[in-house]
């Protein structure tokens, strides 16, 4: 479990907060914003009820605390009281912090006002205890009771934090040029104090330049599977062996968080020329009030019965009898009949055999890791685990262990592999594949070719010569990913610590930035996500000259583009020789389509047309074909064929541009298949088509098409 939370954030509102320095495009207040929203949002995102937040305004207009009848803590605002922060919450605090017109207030007074809200709400209770300083030091600042100050924050032990706009740090390498004399005494004032108090002190321009660095979440681990390992049958068997151990995750996939189905609330109406998501606009502006409700799924159970009105009757699920697929069949099994096929198992760990490392292959892997570790108050378990650990450790094998992770649980088969480090041993658990699970492919192999006839050629245009290979060999040198130093050391270019999931970190840097700025565009993706999509720049040069020297050993060309309409333009095939058969014979070319070689005359009687009347009367003759095929058709005999065919003419009539000859011939086709006109029911064809999509041509496919994607869509949904 997370422990509990309670920061407050002190932020300087005042009048010289809203001036620009240093170059900046943003005030000092919207530039400092930047890191208060992150880690505010960062904690909201968590969802944690127990990660409490206050904000403190410092030097605002007005004055509103719990001790503001004490003058100094005038121009103190109280913006947030300590507690969890939520959607509306954000809202406020974004129209509240804004620049004052005033530069009164001080600081060491907000910090004991944000003690005593800490205090307050945490009373002796455990919690992680902090307040956050961020302010621009300029105004005066008392001293007064500075020592009984940092007793007390000690005492309470709260971390104090302060970060200054344009503080200088020698530590970071900044220092502000020409600094007001005041400023630079509060600042070390605040300097002094954070260091008394084992805090942090820093310049916000370190704070914001560490920002686009991607947060690791850190997470307690919680066990899977809390049981025994065992060796042998403790029932039976004295002798055998029980250990009690514990499973945690070693790695474990981190996905973005998923999204949600909301619609909008029925009591938020618009005008006939207001559009939907202006109204929402106008309901999110007005406080408190959510535009939007979860969806609610409904679902209803029917069976035929023409008897009930519509030919349906509603039935509730109680009533219903449980089936698996089977092919396309509904196979019903009783619950009695199921209970009997359910294996009645315990929860354990045993070990069924034991197998030499090298004899394992890693493609095994089933899963992600995890971790087997003896129980953590146990130690005489932690003794005879480790014993364990060591004596697979020493014999180089692994064990193979049959996994219960709670009783009646499907049992798993998993690997126990011993991982011994200088002050942490465990057993490193994946899952193994169960026989069903395994997928046997043959593929021909890549260094030889087998001819008909059986014999292996070592030398083949398939086949890579030594040139290419030792082309592709050099090139993929010299894209390693690592340097040398003066030394001859090698170094890693890129650390495994500096990379991260674009897509996880990147989605919660949207979301994060939605939350405060709901009517601005996302800013792009930082740097330090992007940098690793793309080899570094002195790496593709260095690798240039052997990519080159590749394309030119493996003869790689450019492919044409594929040219629309090719068929309508080009010439018939002619063959190698030159002489035209045909012609040498005087045999005229066919004009009539044969039911028997049908698709290879369809081809070739397109290919000889160039008339748009001669085109269509080649569809007619084989549209003929298609649906004598579908009469005659003995059962499914014919399906096969039939859809063969049509893909066929499909694709010829796109390459030749005519898509509205096919679109005809498709809708006819549907028509006579639905109204029974083709020999009886062909239902199961069209279902084969639908499968296969075929339907018709649209703009997307063919431009000269006169049929929109929705249309299209229509045509193969439609029963």
């Amino acid at each position: 479990m997370a422990d509990k939370e309670a920061t407050v954030y002190i932020v300087d509102v005042g009048k010289s907060m809203g001036r620009k320095h240093s170059g900046r495009d943003l005030s000092d207040l919207d530039w400092a914003m930047q890191y208060v929203w992150d880690k505010i949002t960062t904690t909201v995102a968590t969802g944690r009820k127990t990660a409490t937040i206050g904000v403190v305004g410092l030097k605002t207009d007005g004055t509103d605390n719990e001790l503001q009848d004490d003058e100094n803590f005038s121009h103190i605002t109280v913006f947030k009281e300590i507690g969890q922060v939520l959607m509306p919450d954000l809202r406020n605090l974004r129209d509240q912090i804004k620049p004052s017109n005033t530069d009164a207030g001080d600081a060491i007074s907000s910090i004991i006002l944000a003690i005593q809200m800490i205090n307050t709400y945490t009373k002796k209770l455990k919690y992680r205890r902090k307040i956050v300083l961020v302010t621009n030091g300029e105004g005066p600042m008392s001293t007064e009771g500075l020592d009984q100050i940092i007793s007390k924050m000690k005492e309470d032990n709260i971390e104090l934090v302060v970060l200054g706009v344009d503080f200088d740090d020698p530590d970071y390498g900044f220092k502000e040029e020409d600094k007001d004399p005041a400023k630079a005494e509060n600042e070390e004032l605040l300097r002094g104090m954070a260091d008394d108090c084992d805090g942090v002190y820093g310049t916000l321009e370190q704070a914001i330049s560490e920002l686009d660095i991607p947060r690791v979440k850190v997470v307690k681990g919680i066990p899977s599977f809390k049981g025994q390992l065992r060796l042998g049958n403790p029932e039976e068997y004295d002798s055998a062996l029980c250990i009690d151990v514990e499973r945690y995750y070693r790695t474990y996939v981190a996905r973005p968080p998923p999204a949600s189905s909301f619609v909008f609330r029925s009591d938020i109406t618009a005008d006939n020329t207001q559009s939907t998501a202006t109204a929402a606009a106008e309901a999110v502006a007005q406080e408190g009030e959510n535009p939007l409700t979860s969806v609610r799924n409904a679902r209803t159970y029917q069976v035929t019965d023409e008897s009930a009105p519509g030919g349906k009757m509603d039935v509730e699920r109680d009533d219903l009898a449980k089936g698996y697929e089977y092919g396309k069949t509904a196979v019903h099994i009783s619950e009695s009949d199921e209970n009997i096929t359910r294996l009645e198992t315990y929860a354990a760990l045993e070990i069924i055999g034991f197998i030499q490392n090298d004899h394992y292959d890693r493609f095994m892997h089933m899963s992600t890791t995890n971790v087997i570790i003896a129980q953590r108050t146990n130690d005489k378990a932690i003794l005879a685990l480790s014993s364990f650990i060591h004596a697979l450790f020493e014999l180089d094998c692994y064990a193979v262990a049959r996994l219960v992770t709670k009783d009646n649980k499907p049992p798993l088969i998993t690997l126990l592999a011993p991982s011994i480090e200088a002050d942490y041993e465990c057993l490193l658990e994946v899952q193994l594949p169960f026989a069903e699970d395994v997928r046997s492919y043959r593929f021909p192999p890549l260094d030889k070719v087998v001819t008909v006839s059986g014999k292996a050629v070592t030398e083949h245009r398939y086949l890579p010569d030594d040139d290419l290979q030792n082309a592709m060999s050099k090139y993929v040198d010299s894209m390693e990913l690592v340097d040398k130093d003066e030394d001859g050391n090698v170094t890693e270019t890129i650390s495994f610590d500096d990379s991260f999931s674009p897509l996880l970190h990147r989605i919660d840097h949207a979301i994060r930035w939605r939350a405060i700025h709901p009517n601005e565009p996302v800013p792009p993706p930082p740097e330090r996500l992007t940098k690793l999509a793309h080899p570094p720049e002195e790496l593709q040069e260095r690798a240039k000259k052997y990519l080159d020297r590749l394309a030119s050993a493996a003869d790689v060309k450019k492919v044409p583009p594929k040219a629309k309409g090719r068929k309508r333009n080009r010439e018939a095939d002619k063959p190698l020789s030159g002489l035209d058969v045909d012609a040498l014979l005087h045999k005229e070319k066919r004009a009539k389509i044969s039911p028997e070689n049908a698709i290879p005359e369809f081809k070739q009687a397109l290919s000889a047309t160039e008339d748009i009347e001669a085109v269509s009367g080649v569809i007619k003759q084989m549209s003929a074909i298609i649906e004598d095929q579908i009469r005659h058709s003995l059962g499914d005999a014919n399906y096969d064929r039939v859809v063969e065919e049509v893909g066929v003419m499909r694709d010829e009539l796109v390459a030749y541009e005519e898509p509205n000859l096919y679109n005809d011939f498709a809708r006819q086709l549907k028509e006579k298949i639905l109204k029974e006109e083709l020999g009886g029911d062909r239902r199961e064809l069209w279902w084969l088509i639908r499968r296969s999509k075929l339907g018709l041509i649209d703009k997307s496919i063919a431009e000269q098409s006169d049929v929109s994607e929705e249309e299209a869509k229509e045509f193969l949904s439609s029963k």
